[in-house]
């Protein structure tokens, strides 16, 4: 499970300077942390990276590009829930039980699933922000049709779902009750899921 916490997002260098992008995604996922997408203002976000108003905006035209620019930087960095599904150093299954394995962040908010978060926070389904998180959404559940496919699993299309709905679900609860580590529960029924559709 992803836990979005401000430790898992702080990987570029403060101060003024070159690398005002990678500045301001920073001070954006650090502010979207703790307080939300929609309650951070732009002008937040310039002042924390900190780059002019002028500079943020050549950047990002609009709190929709900037939104769409850290879920992909979320993606591309490997702290999401999907990315566990893509690691060809680990065996199909252990990829999909990877998606229960939630290390504990250190004195950091557990915010869940960020693509259901952020999908939460643009609920307009034609909206771009929440087109993004439903596609990221919708990769996930082929990876792990791919993955049970490769594991000879029966009903392979409705077992991806059924364990992406538990990989999810965890995430959510994760963030509402603050428990980090609430993915073993998902992962016992999981077990058991992969146990039945492999069985005889």
């Amino acid at each position: 499970m992803y836990t979005w916490c401000m430790s898992a997002t702080t990987t570029a260098s403060g101060g003024r300077g070159r690398g005002g992008r990678e500045r301001i995604l920073a001070a954006a996922a650090r502010l979207f942390a703790v307080q939300g997408i929609n309650a951070t203002g732009m002008e937040q976000v310039a002042e924390a990276a900190p780059v002019s108003k002028r500079t943020l905006y050549v950047h990002f035209r609009t709190k929709s590009d900037l939104v769409i620019a850290h879920l992909q930087d979320l993606a591309s960095s490997g702290a999401t829930l999907e990315s566990v599904l893509t690691r060809e150093d680990i065996p199909p299954r252990e990829r999909i039980l990877g998606l229960f394995d939630q290390p504990v962040p250190e004195a950091a908010p557990v915010r869940g699933c960020p693509f259901i978060d952020a999908a939460a926070e643009f609920p307009d389904p034609d909206s771009a922000v929440h087109s993004y998180a439903r596609e990221q959404k919708l990769r996930m559940v082929e990876l792990v049709t791919a993955l049970v496919t490769e594991l000879g699993c029966r009903e392979p299309a409705a077992l991806a779902e059924q364990l992406v709905t538990l990989a999810d679900g965890a995430a959510s609860r994760a963030m509402v009750l603050g428990e980090a580590d609430y993915g073993r529960h998902a992962r016992t029924a999981a077990e058991t899921l992969l146990a039945h559709a492999l069985a005889g």
